[in-house]
């Protein structure tokens, strides 16, 4: 008999991410994605065929990118009246793609966007429409979505914007128990235990810990937010975000990126981690290369579909780990609210009810259900099967229960302060200061929340 498990996860959640991590999924394009086409004008061909556009990035083949595309071509299957433009467009590329067609206002009808920042710079842009009255609409959907689920996508006109298709959980320490039994190795709970355990496996030729940063988003996400936090505290990060007391160049921040030095000065990953995606560094570390892997809830579904039953049992998650004085928390995730679905300013008439018919398609009660049965976390109050999730998904699960979260940098920075501290990690890894890298850092982030 199948057991059901209850997802209700209780906490107050904070800033999100996205994206980083989670969001999106990473692997090769998907029939219908990756052209360069620009996207098509909402309008009727000459058979009265409706057309509509959504961009999205789940074109890899995990699990969760399986089941959104199967929600899209459900949606078109039951439209025949519409002429449907769907393009699947990999994570690494998809923010720069979305970015650049958002200068030119050439937005899709539909697409795919992060929590946080992103969105409202397109809200506060003018290229979104709100999406109240499709909750109002289905007040039992409203309703079942955990709390500080929508606040984020919520803005000074009191509307909603989007709804998130995820929970965004981006700093899980993944860990092979086997290799760490092999070498006594005791998990890293303090940072001198990781330091210990770095420099085991390095003298063993196992790599310690995994890492794909081709796009660099990935080692702030995933790493450096979570690390910093711990150095600084969140009070002192949202002080800094907003320049209000605080700035990037203060010695607690010097210091964190000190911290990701330290383990760039000690060969923590592997060589060529920039030029690797996380695709690469996932099988890297399912294979047994790597001992350690610090990423998102995206790497559940991912690794559910990649991996073997006997490679996903070496597999353990836990937390990384804490930094001596520092002043925020041990024993915390960053992440919040994963990224969701918007209605670009385009649509009008007949084109706009169809595209919020197609967003809750993906985003409805159905959808929801689909994809946390894809072993991916969601924050919606659903039943789901728990013989169709892995064992790996129901220890984050367990964990994401007993943990506070905090911000990820890149939903809460500008978008130039993203930049900035993503090339420099990225510089940090390649040599460069932590004191030239806070400076750049200040210098965008400031100048961009002042134009």
């Amino acid at each position: 008999m199948k057991q059901k498990l209850k997802i209700s996860v209780l906490f107050i959640l904070v800033i999100m991410l996205a994206a980083c991590g989670n969001g999106g999924s990473d692997g090769t394009p998907a029939k219908d994605g990756g052209s360069s086409k620009k996207p098509v004008d909402s309008a009727k061909t000459s058979d009265e065929k409706v057309k509509l556009s959504i961009w999205h990035n789940f074109s890899g083949d995990d699990l969760r990118a399986r089941e959104v595309r199967g929600l899209i071509e459900k949606f078109e299957a039951e439209h025949p009246e519409v002429e449907l433009d769907a393009q699947a467009i990999p994570t690494d590329g998809y923010r720069q793609r979305v970015k650049t067609v958002a200068a030119s206002k050439e937005l899709p009808d539909v697409f795919f966007v992060y929590a946080g920042s992103q969105t409202e710079e397109f809200y506060k842009a003018g290229l979104l429409q709100p999406l109240t009255s499709l909750l109002d609409e289905h007040p039992d959907w409203k309703n079942s979505f955990l709390p500080g689920a929508t606040e984020i996508y919520t803005y000074s006109d009191n509307e909603v914007y989007s709804v998130p298709v995820g929970l965004s959980a981006t700093s899980f320490l993944y860990y092979n128990k086997s290799l760490f039994e092999q070498y006594d190795v005791k998990v890293p709970e303090t940072w001198d235990e990781l330091m210990t355990a770095v420099k085991t496996f390095n003298d063993n030729k196992i790599t310690p810990i995994s890492l794909g940063n081709k796009a660099n988003w990935f080692a702030q996400s995933a790493i450096f937010g979570s690390l910093a936090d711990r150095v600084t505290g969140t009070e002192w990060f949202e002080k800094a975000v907003a320049q209000d007391g605080a700035t990037f160049t203060d010695p607690e921040f010097v210091e964190a990126l000190n911290y990701f030095k330290e383990l760039s000065d000690n060969k923590a990953f592997q060589e060529g981690a920039n030029s690797l995606d996380s695709t690469q560094a996932e099988q890297y570390f399912i294979q047994g290369n790597a001992a350690m892997m610090i990423s998102g809830s995206w790497t559940l579904t991912n690794l559910a579909a990649s991996a073997t039953e006997e490679q996903l049992a070496q597999v353990e998650v836990t937390t990384i780990p804490s930094i001596p004085s520092g002043k925020g928390e041990g024993n915390t995730i960053s992440g919040g609210p994963g990224a969701g679905f918007a209605l670009s300013f385009r649509p009008e008439g007949k084109v706009k009810d169809l595209a919020l018919e197609l967003i809750y398609a993906i985003s409805g009660p159905e959808g929801q259900k689909a994809i946390a049965e894809s072993n991916s976390m969601v924050m919606y109050d659903v039943e789901i099967d728990e013989s169709k999730v892995s064992p790996l998904y129901m220890k984050a699960y367990n964990l994401v229960k007993k943990v506070k979260f905090t911000p990820v940098y890149d939903a809460a920075l500008s978008s130039a302060g993203t930049d900035a501290i993503n090339n420099g990690l990225q510089e940090i890894m390649y040599g460069a200061s932590s004191e030239d890298v806070a400076k750049k850092l200040q210098d965008a982030h400031a100048r961009a929340i002042t134009e």
